[in-house]
Order: C-alpha cells, then sequence, then structure tokens
C-alpha cells in the first residue's frame, strides 16, 4: 500500500498542500462552519484537520473531508496522481475490472486496541464529536464513518457509510436508507426476533472508505474482498472482542454493540447531502455499544454533507458512480458511450450526463433509461441527460447549450415514475416518500434528420490547435 494507515495518508496529504489544520476550533457549530465557508470556493477543497479543540485534550482530532480532491482519492487507492475526472473514471474501471479479490487478514493486535473501554467506562463523549450544523438534532459522529455488519444467513460481511448520531454516553443512531445493504441485513436479524451485531469506526484507512462509502457492489460481496483486491494487499482485522465481526486493525476509533428490535430513539434531523432536512426527525433503531475501542491520540473522521458541492462524499461518489454506470451501460449492450457524469451540483445522483455517438433510432432513449434505472445510477436519481459526443459531460456550459439548442421539450422529455427514492428526498412530501420519477432529456440532434441539423460555428479542433500553436504565448499572457 502507499500508505500504512490513516496517519502515514495524512502526513502525504499535508506534503501535498491539501490539508488545512486549526486549533482551537469549538465542536459546536464552528468546525462544521469553517469547513463549509471555506470550501465554497470553488477552487479550494481541502481536508481540514482540527486538535486542541474546546473542551477536549490535545491529540483528540477531527479530520472533516478527507477525499473532496481528486488527487487525495487517487492517493487513497493507490491510483496515479494529476488525473482529470475522465482520467481517474477510466482509471478506476479499467483497475476494478482486473481486480481479484482479496479477503481480509485476520490478526491478534492492531492500534485500535490501545485502549478498550466496556462497561461503565464507555463514554462517547470522550471524544469532541461535532455539532456540524445549526439545526442538527444531535452530535453527529458518523458522516466519514464504516459501518460493518454481517447477513446472518450467508456470513457475507458488508460495510457501508451510514449518518450516526450520539444519542448518549453508550448509545448511537442507526439510520440506513431504504434499499442499502445494511438496513436489508438489519431487517434480517429484526425479522427473525434477534438483535443485529454491528461494528462502526469512526477514522481509517481512506481507502476503506472509499470502498464503504462509495463502491456499489453486488449483494453478497464484501467492500473487504474489494479494497484489498484494489490495493493488492489484504486489509488486517481484528476480531471484535463482543460480536466477532472483522474490524480494521489501524482504525482509529471503533465501537461494537447490538441493534435491538423494536428498540428505537428520536434521530435527526440532519442537514444532508440535498443541501436540506428532508428526513425530519423520528424514531430509528438504536445501537446499544458494549465497547469502545480507539488508539492514544485519536482521529475522528468526518464527511458532513452539506448543500452541494460543498458536501463531503459528493466529488468521490459521484466519479465511482459514473464508472458504475459506464460499466452498466457497457453491460447491458449499449453501444459507443463515450463518458458520464453524475454531477456533484446533483450531490451524486440527481442529474446524470451521458454522451454518446448516435447509432440507431432510439439509441439515446435506451442510453438514458438503462443509466436512470441500473443499480448505481437508479437511488434518488433526478435527470438524465443525453448529449452528443460532441458535447463534453464535464462542461456544465457545453451541456447546457446542447439542452437549449438540441432539444424540443414537447418531444425530447420523458418522465419515468415510481422510482427508488429515499427519505432524503427534498422534493417529495412528508408522509409520501419512498418513490420519485425521473425526467430523460433526449439533448441529443434529432437521430432522424441529424445530418440536416445546422452545422455548429466552432472553429474545428485542426483549425483552433494550429491557431494555439501559432499564437499560444500571446493568446494566454
Amino acid at each position: 500500500m502507499p500508505y500504512s494507515d490513516l496517519r502515514d495518508w495524512l502526513d502525504q496529504v499535508r506534503a501535498m498542500g491539501e490539508l488545512k489544520e486549526f486549533k482551537g476550533v469549538h465542536w459546536e457549530l464552528e468546525l462544521g462552519t469553517i469547513c463549509d465557508v471555506v470550501s465554497r470556493d470553488r477552487k479550494l477543497k481541502p481536508a481540514f484537520l482540527f486538535d486542541d479543540i474546546v473542551g477536549y485534550p490535545s491529540g483528540y482530532r477531527v479530520l472533516v473531508n478527507p477525499l473532496t480532491s481528486i488527487d487525495r482519492i487517487a492517493l487513497a487507492v493507490n491510483m496515479p496522481l494529476d488525473l482529470t475526472e475522465m482520467g481517474f473514471i477510466q482509471e478506476w474501471r479499467r483497475r476494478a475490472k482486473s481486480t481479484v479479490p482479496i479477503s481480509p487478514m485476520l490478526v491478534s493486535s492492531g492500534p485500535v486496541l490501545e485502549n478498550v473501554h466496556t462497561g461503565d467506562d464507555i463514554d462517547l463523549y470522550e471524544f469532541p464529536v461535532p455539532l456540524y450544523h445549526e439545526l442538527d438534532g444531535g452530535r453527529y459522529i458518523g458522516t466519514g464513518s464504516v459501518t460493518i455488519t454481517k447477513d446472518p444467513d450467508s456470513g457475507w460481511v458488508n460495510m457501508g457509510t451510514y449518518r450516526v448520531m450520539v444519542h448518549n454516553r453508550d448509545t448511537l443512531a442507526f439510520f440506513v436508507s431504504p434499499g442499502k445493504h445494511g438496513r436489508i441485513i438489519r431487517e434480517k436479524y429484526f425479522a427473525k426476533g434477534e438483535p443485529c451485531p454491528v461494528a462502526i469506526c469512526f477514522g481509517q484507512d481512506p481507502g476503506v472508505l472509499v470502498a464503504a462509502g462509495s463502491v456499489d457492489l453486488p449483494h453478497g460481496q464484501s467492500e473487504y474482498d474489494f479494497i484489498g483486491g484494489f490495493m493488492g494487499k489484504p486489509v488486517e482485522v481484528i476480531r471484535g472482542p463482543v460480536t466477532g465481526l472483522p474490524i480494521p486493525a489501524t482504525a482509529e476509533i471503533a465501537i461494537e454493540g447490538w441493534s435491538y428490535p423494536g428498540d428505537e430513539m428520536v434521530e435527526g434531523p440532519f442537514g444532508e447531502w440535498t443541501g436540506y432536512y428532508a428526513s425530519n426527525a423520528r424514531p430509528e433503531p438504536t445501537i446499544r455499544i458494549k465497547s469502545i475501542m480507539h488508539r492514544n491520540n485519536p482521529i475522528i473522521s468526518g464527511a458532513p454533507p452539506t448543500r452541494p458541492p460543498v458536501s463531503g462524499h459528493s466529488l468521490l461518489s459521484g466519479l465511482l458512480q459514473s464508472a458504475m454506470i459506464l460499466d452498466a451501460l457497457e453491460a447491458t449492450g449499449v453501444p459507443d458511450v463515450r463518458s458520464v457524469r453524475s454531477h456533484e451540483l446533483g450531490g451524486f445522483s440527481y442529474i446524470l450526463i451521458v454522451a454518446i455517438k448516435q447509432r440507431y433510432p432510439g439509441h439515446a432513449r435506451q442510453a438514458a433509461l438503462v443509466a436512470s434505472q441500473c443499480r448505481a445510477g437508479a437511488y434518488m436519481g433526478r435527470y438524465v441527460i443525453v448529449v452528443d459526443e460532441d458535447i463534453d459531460p464535464y462542461n456544465t456550459d457545453d451541456v447546457l447549450w446542447a439542452m437549449s439548442t438540441r432539444s424540443d421539450p414537447a418531444t425530447s422529455i420523458d418522465i419515468i415514475r415510481r422510482c427508488w427514492s429515499s427519505p432524503l428526498d427534498p422534493a417529495v412530501p412528508v408522509g409520501q416518500k419512498g418513490h420519485n420519477s425521473r425526467a430523460i432529456i433526449d439533448a441529443c440532434r434529432p437521430y432522424e434528420w441529424i445530418d440536416q441539423f445546422p452545422k455548429v460555428s466552432d472553429p474545428s479542433p485542426e483549425l483552433a490547435q494550429k491557431i494555439i500553436d501559432k499564437w499560444g504565448a500571446a493568446l494566454f499572457d
């Protein structure tokens, strides 16, 4: 691996000049607001490391937005730096297709066991858990965390990133959106009348966070195996002393506990990646903590969502979602798909843009429908825009120009109803959440008269390059 643990990775990020460090910040609102204000500068998307947090010992730190630049994501998964968005997507697809899964390696000990608390010694308030947003219903220790569960029927170990609120010193919330693997696993235990064993890491190798937070693997495939194969080395894990679940040995903080059927407390509201408080507060299952393990001077890793594109997971999720949708389009036989973009201004699913080389009537609609309903694109989508191959999905001006000049609302827009949504969807009224609709926007030249469609007035790429070669120094001074 290119780094040994989160701390080694942070040293490399610091050397890259992509880490902003603060001391003396308050955990209540000040920490979260600093991240929001700085990140609204579109050119500046650093990671933030807070130490000497008011009311807490020096060394008890909070890392926020570790994966909001392509270079930091690439470093996390041992990929080349200085990639463009599309370059990252294609390199990810190439690596993922050739990956042979490697199961985690069980070890007898690790840094996460430097401090172990059980019984009356359990106290979540030992850590500087932030209150990120003004209207949040509580302090959220889990925004860039990894939740580990195991299917009771098959033994499949799943990792996911779900929001985790602190209820009290030994109780956590366990909110998981419908349809997510962690929720399906929990419901299986509850249907049997059994408690669901849960482990959660709050601070872990960033590669593990990439796998848990954004890689949408098929049901039954473990994120541990995937990221081990992707990195070419197994993830070292300890066996949780309470649940027996595999826990990353180098995690900064880890808890174990049980989620019991019918044991619920009010969770939320929380400012989500949509930029809204859309899910309100309601009873959700809890986790009763039976052990806390942590390193000396532990680091909470957070990725608090807020209005896009500041949202902590939007870049990473958008890149990997784009890669997975490209894979799905290819697997279903949709030809000549040139690129896909899950637009960060739509969080990571509301706006999908697909560029194709049209080959036959209906090609654009086919691409849009597959992109909107494949596993990677189906959750909480809103708009799918299909453009011709001369339009760059990563240039929003290009896309809006194509929509404005190549589509006609009466014939270019279709609506799909009763699609997979979430309680987080702000456009769906309370009491009606669960489904939403999708708009398919065909912003390609109409296929039936594509040869007669007006020519663009841009200079040809060859002519433009000739002029740049001749006058470049003067053009861009």
